[in-house]
C-alpha cells in the first residue's frame, strides 16, 4: 500500500482514483478545482479531500493528475499552491493529462531539479476504460522512476508501457489520436454510403467486421452512429484539443498529416452544428 494523491476528478479521474483506493488498496487524498466534488469523492470512497494541490501532494509517495490541458496542468503543478511545492524528494508525479510533449519535458525538468520523479502517462480507453479499470497507459520518463510507478498505475490499467524519455508518452498518445480520427471518418463514410445504397447497415457491419475492416470503433460505435446518437464517449471539443496538439507537433517534426488536418476541420463543422459535446463518432452527422 502506498500513499497517493489524485488531482482532477473529472469523468476520467473520478473512477481512476476510486480504483487506486478499492483495487490498489492505497491511501488516497484527492483535490479538485470544485472542492465539493473532492468532498463527495472522499465521503463515498473513504479518502481525504484537500483544498489545494500542494496540500494534496504533501507526504504522498505518488501524485496523479488528470486535468484538461497544458495550462491546467501548469496551474496544478507549479506555483506556491501547486503540487510540486508539496512533494518530497523521491516521490513520483504521474500525469495522465493528454497534453503537449513540451509541457511534459518542462515538468520533468522541474521535478528532476527538485529531487522527485515525473512520468507523462496519457491514457486511452475513454470513460468506459476508466470506469472498468481497463485503460491503456503510454509513459515517458526515466526507467527507474517508471518501474516504481507501474505497479500503482496497474490499479486502473490493462496495459502500461514505457515508450521512451520524457514526452514519449504524449507523443504516443498523439499517434493514437491520429489513428482514431482517420478511422472514425472512414467508418462514418462507410455507414453513410450503406444507408444511401439502401443496405441493411447491421448486416453490412456483421459481415465486414469479420474481415480486415474490423476495428474497436466499428464494434462499439456503429450502432449508435447509424441511429444518430452521440452521447457516448469522448467529446468533440476534447478531440479538437488533442488534434491541435498533434498538428502543432507535426509542424515541428516535419510529419505530414493531411488526413488528420482534414478530420480536424470536419470536427470544427460538427462544433458549428452544435455538437461540441457530442462524442467523436458524430463525424457522421456532417455527412447528413
Amino acid at each position: 500500500m502506498a500513499k497517493v494523491a489524485f488531482i482532477g476528478l473529472g469523468v476520467m479521474g473520478f473512477p481512476m482514483a476510486r480504483h487506486l483506493k478499492a483495487k490498489g488498496g492505497h491511501e488516497v487524498t484527492v483535490y479538485n478545482r470544485t472542492f465539493t466534488k473532492a468532498q463527495d469523492w472522499a465521503k463515498t470512497h473513504g479518502g481525504t479531500a484537500m483544498r489545494t494541490p500542494r496540500e494534496a501532494a504533501q507526504g504522498q509517495d505518488f501524485v496523479f493528475a488528470c486535468v484538461g490541458n497544458d495550462d491546467d496542468l501548469r496551474q496544478v503543478t507549479l506555483g506556491a499552491d501547486g503540487a510540486f511545492a508539496g512533494m518530497a524528494k523521491g516521490a513520483v508525479f504521474i500525469d495522465h493529462t493528454t497534453a503537449s510533449a513540451d509541457v511534459a519535458r518542462e515538468l520533468y525538468a522541474a521535478a528532476k531539479a527538485a529531487g522527485f520523479g515525473f512520468i507523462d502517462a496519457p491514457v486511452s480507453g475513454g470513460q468506459a476504460g476508466a470506469e472498468n479499470g481497463a485503460l491503456t497507459v503510454m509513459c515517458g520518463g526515466d526507467g527507474d522512476v517508471y518501474a516504481k510507478a507501474e505497479p500503482v498505475i496497474g490499479a486502473f490499467a490493462r496495459a502500461c508501457r514505457l515508450m521512451g524519455p520524457a514526452g514519449s508518452g504524449q507523443l504516443t498518445k498523439m499517434v493514437n489520436q491520429i489513428c482514431i480520427g482517420g478511422l472514425v471518418q472512414a467508418l462514418s463514410e462507410g455507414i453513410h454510403f450503406a444507408q444511401k445504397a439502401g443496405l441493411d447497415v447491421d448486416g453490412v457491419i456483421e459481415v465486414i467486421s469479420k474481415g480486415a475492416a474490423q476495428s474497436w470503433q466499428m464494434e462499439n460505435r456503429f450502432a449508435t452512429m447509424n441511429e444518430g446518437k452521440f452521447d457516448f464517449g469522448f467529446a468533440v471539443d476534447w478531440m479538437r484539443k488533442d488534434l491541435s496538439i498533434c498538428l502543432s507537433e507535426a509542424r515541428r517534426n516535419g510529419a505530414q498529416l493531411p488526413v488528420t488536418a482534414l478530420v480536424d476541420q470536419f470536427y470544427a463543422e460538427v462544433q458549428r452544428q452544435g455538437g461540441a459535446r457530442w462524442d467523436t463518432s458524430s463525424l457522421i452527422a456532417r455527412l447528413k
